[in-house]
């Protein structure tokens, strides 16, 4: 019995994924019709979907998947994915950020913007590690993982690879983004700015400006207590990466055309 309606639950997988501007009760209801041995009738929602074996639903969900992460994979492994890209551009910690102003005055502008680019150029060399990870957590997905996916809300499969990738993503890119930053002089630099924007009130980059800022106007700017360069910027490397999940997620729900393969076709197809 158990087994029965796990293989209806995978059935199941391809109608909740299909149709997602079909009502959502509808689609609960004729799982809840199947489930308890009732038979949906043929203009039901999604009732096409259904006639997919266990294993070809099981199937698409997990490409569906696949595709979702090596799209992701491979538009912000390469040069500029993250630079170029105005939603995952890794900013600047927003203490130099708010005293860019002042910095610049004291000939420090290129310095911030060569940070930027050096965070940004980390995740990039970073990102291509994540593939493999992705490829992991798709394989040892469960019953109960393909349930939360098909019957949770429209980022649930997101939600799902931040449950379980983001530590062993966070130890594959801490290295890569720590040596990178540190070869490119990133380290360095990000320290002296920071020294100059002290947490003391400012007081180093008011005295390069001959006195311009003025304490009172400087105060608040430091670098907070125990921040860490690379922590940064490996957190908001992440913070890209699963926004991009999310966008290719949403595709494939919605969008026939991000539909690239015969498999998605097939299962995700109306």
């Amino acid at each position: 019995m158990i087994a029965s309606r796990r293989s209806l639950l995978l059935g199941l997988s391809a109608s909740f994924i299909a149709a997602p501007a079909l009502a959502q009760g509808n689609l609960l209801d004729q799982g809840r019709n199947l489930l308890g041995g009732g038979t949906a009738g043929s203009g039901s929602p999604g009732a096409g979907a259904n006639n997919l074996s266990p294993q070809q639903a099981d199937s698409g969900l997990r490409e569906a998947l696949r595709v979702a992460s090596q799209r992701t994979v491979t538009q912000l492994g390469k040069p500029g994915g993250y630079l170029n890209d105005p939603q995952v551009r890794i900013p600047l910690p927003s203490y130099l950020e708010s005293a860019r102003n002042l910095l610049a005055k004291a000939g420090m502008a290129g310095e911030l913007d060569d940070l930027q680019t050096r965070m940004n150029r980390a995740a990039e060399t970073a990102a291509p590690k994540a593939l493999d990870i992705f490829g992991k957590a798709i394989a040892s997905m469960t019953v109960t993982d393909a349930r939360g996916i098909v019957s949770g809300p429209q980022d649930a499969a997101t939600q799902y690879f931040k449950r379980t990738t983001t530590q062993p993503l966070s130890q594959a890119f801490r290295p890569i983004i720590d040596q990178s930053l540190s070869q490119a002089g990133a380290t360095q630099s990000f320290n002296k700015v920071s020294k100059m924007v002290s947490d003391t009130g400012g007081g180093g980059l008011n005295s390069s400006l001959g006195g311009f800022a003025g304490n009172s106007g400087m105060m608040g700017m430091g670098m907070p207590q125990n921040f860490n360069f690379t922590d940064y910027a490996l957190e908001k490397a992440l913070d890209g990466l699963f926004k991009y999940i999310g966008k290719e997620e949403a595709a494939i729900r919605s969008n026939p055309a991000a539909r690239t393969t015969d498999l998605l076709k097939q299962v995700f197809g109306r």
